[in-house]
């Protein structure tokens, strides 16, 4: 019965009667022409913002004309939210105060506003399915 249900999938897939979700991710005001764009992308609040164990996909894009962009394939349909900051020294790493505010560019799906630390999975979220969800992050 799986290998039924599973190669009924294929074809609906194949023909385009099934389309699985994609994400346009365009991520922009980088200071810097160079380095990379860490991306975390999550399927549930746990984890996020910065647990990138937790995180559905884990993506690194060079930025180029101080901007990156990325389309991200095949998600089922849900709710997603993405964390992004600016690895300007490309060490893997983003670099925090003493107080443990970013001194990275960074980002959130939906350009939440912040007010006292990073914002929930719900202000972040944002749904895919259909067509592609586009998304686009302000570095701050």
């Amino acid at each position: 019965m799986k290998f039924i249900f599973a190669l009924l999938t294929h074809f609906l897939l194949i023909s385009g009667q099934i389309n699985p979700g994609e994400i346009h991710l365009t991520i922009e005001e980088t200071e810097l022409d160079g380095g990379n764009l860490q991306i975390l992308l999550f399927d549930q609040k746990d984890g996020f913002p910065e647990d990138p164990e937790k995180a559905l996909k884990q993506l690194i894009i060079p930025v180029r004309n101080k901007k990156g962009h990325i389309i991200i394939k095949d998600l089922k349909p849900g709710k997603y939210a993405i964390t992004v900051f600016h690895d300007e020294d490309l060490d893997g790493k983003i670099k925090k105060n003493g107080i443990g505010y970013p001194l990275d560019k960074f980002g959130f799906s939906n350009n939440p506003s912040l007010l006292f630390g990073a914002p929930s999975f719900e202000k972040s979220s944002f749904e895919v399915g259909g067509k592609p969800a586009k998304i686009m992050i302000k570095l701050r």
